[in-house]
């Protein structure tokens, strides 16, 4: 007797290819594989370095290594643009800083929404900022600067690090607050900002700690105070902004961690322990103390601890990005 077969279609084959294959996967346990933390920006910056130091140690928790991949431009967009895309499946994380928080305002065509597009898995540190003068500059102190800055009106000079930048940032809710227009000049990076400051071709500057402390320290700069609540125990002689009469003004520049919408929970979970570790490993507190920025209560090392802070952040900066009226393309 003769049997005669007839075989699948080559669409059968290929769903059925398909489904063992998406079987196979949910059943690895993650991560079985490398994962890729995208930073949105150049090697060697801020971010960049808190994205190699903790890089490592949530590697080890994991169990796996934790690649850091740069995908720089357009203010981080590119890069949360690209992770919004990215397969939903641990295997992609982000870190981004307080950008995250001010591009819906800045950006007329985001092609991402921060708030719908990510899955939260924690803050992870502050790095503060320092209002600086240049080192002749007639003013000493906060109130001085606001004496000067009213009895010389688009006479003062502020530098910043280019549009949407965190020095950016910083001096649009200054002069908010100071209820007086400065004239700024934009600049490609901080570091020819600081420059032009040392070299006294600018008047102000606002930059994070990590790059002033030092030049503060060494008496090449003015400092009129610093952009936290609380004095920093590495410059206890400066006092906040808030203290010397802005109520309120508060600028950190915040990192948090996000995954693709629609990442498993276990998957963001282990993410997210792993993170938690590695922000208390005793190498990374001394790295992080050393560039005067702040591990964030493990509280906020969460996924609600960086929902809520960045809705809280997009609701402080659209009014203020809206009234200077500035925004890219």
């Amino acid at each position: 007797m003769k049997f005669k077969f007839k075989a699948a279609p080559l669409a059968s084959m290929v769903a059925l290819a398909a489904s063992l294959a998406t079987s196979a996967f949910a059943q690895a346990p993650f991560p079985d594989r490398p994962v890729s933390l995208i930073v949105p920006f150049a090697a060697g910056g801020p971010t960049d370095v808190v994205a190699r130091m903790i890089a490592i140690p949530m590697g080890k928790s994991l169990g796996q290594t934790v690649l850091v991949e740069n995908a720089v431009g357009a203010g981080g967009t590119i890069a949360a643009a690209k992770v919004a895309r990215a397969a939903p499946n641990g295997y992609t994380i982000f870190i981004h800083h307080m950008g995250m928080s001010t591009a819906p305002a800045l950006y007329k065509k985001l092609t991402f929404d921060p708030l719908k597009d990510f899955e939260y898995i924690g803050q992870v540190v502050d790095v503060p900022m320092t209002l600086l003068g240049r080192k002749d500059f007639p003013a000493n102190t906060l109130p001085e600067l606001q004496a000067y800055i009213k009895a010389n009106p688009n006479k003062v000079s502020l530098a910043n690090a280019g549009l949407g930048a965190v020095s950016h940032l910083c001096g649009l809710l200054f002069m908010t607050q100071l209820g007086a227009e400065l004239t700024t000049v934009p600049y490609k990076g901080t570091g020819p900002a600081m420059n032009d400051l040392l070299g006294g071709q600018v008047d102000l500057l606002c930059d994070q700690t990590t790059q002033t402390v030092p030049m503060i320290k060494d008496g090449r700069v003015k400092v009129f105070g610093v952009t936290t609540l609380k004095r920093l125990a590495v410059l206890p002689n400066v006092p906040t902004l808030d203290e010397q009469g802005m109520k309120g003004f508060e600028v950190k520049v915040w990192h948090g961690m996000y995954a693709p919408k629609g990442t498993p929970k276990p998957a963001l979970d282990k993410i997210t322990a792993a993170l938690q570790t590695a922000l208390q490993d005793p190498m990374v507190k001394q790295r992080l103390t050393e560039l005067s920025s702040d591990v964030v209560p493990m509280d906020k090392v969460s996924a609600s601890g960086l929902k809520s802070h960045l809705e809280a952040e997009i609701a402080k900066w659209e009014p203020v990005i809206k009234k200077a009226g500035v925004y890219a393309d």
